[in-house]
């Protein structure tokens, strides 16, 4: 099994390597682990530990990466912090493990043009959350949420250059890995070491 579909780090001090290279390999088998013996189950980006989540957005960049480079994709499609923009992590999430399956050794031989058919859809919905988002090759900006009556204003949205996207990319998942590690911690204190349930 992949490492996002197993239990948290035997080490809780298990931090991001800072010097990973995220776009080091353009195969998508490259450095991602052990060979999956069956394969995988969609991911819930909620739900993951913080050793879970280091391993899957390591996983995913390094196979959008591929993909981007394989099939020539524009930034209109997958643009460089598409890993900032919710609504695009998680279509490309669906679509690696979609990916996954469909050209899994034990698959039908016709799953990859299956694969492929649901690949022109995802294109067109990743164009329209780009649109929607704002988010170009050379400048971001958080994608704008619509504010309902009752609710606080928005904070003001600015676009940001961006100077490297790779370095961006770690320090995203740096501080992603510590937020879960944080939860996680709290969750524990909370426990009565005599019971081990809630206080």
């Amino acid at each position: 099994m992949s490492d996002h579909t197993r239990g948290p780090a035997e080490d809780p001090d298990e931090r991001p390597d800072p010097d990973l290279d995220p776009a080091s390999s353009p195969e998508p088998h490259g450095d991602l682990g052990p060979v999956l013996e069956e394969p995988p189950g969609p991911i819930n980006w909620n739900l993951l530990t913080a050793h879970e989540a280091e391993h899957a957005w390591l996983e995913l960049n390094q196979w959008v990466n591929w993909l981007r480079t394989i099939y020539g994709l524009p930034t209109s499609v997958i643009p460089p912090m598409w890993h900032r923009h919710p609504e695009l992590h998680w279509e490309l999430s669906a679509l690696h493990t979609h990916w996954l399956n469909a050209f899994d050794p034990q698959q039908n031989g016709s799953a990859p043009i299956g694969w492929h058919r649901d690949f022109a859809d995802t294109r067109q919905r990743l164009r329209d959350w780009v649109a929607a988002s704002g988010t170009r090759l050379d400048r971001d900006r958080p994608t704008r949420q619509t504010i309902w009556p009752g609710e606080d204003d928005a904070t003001p949205i600015e676009d940001t250059p961006i100077e490297n996207r790779d370095e961006d990319f770690v320090a995203f998942v740096i501080a992603d890995v510590e937020r879960r590690r944080q939860i996680e911690h709290d969750f524990y204190a909370s426990l009565n070491p005599d019971t081990g349930e809630l206080a």
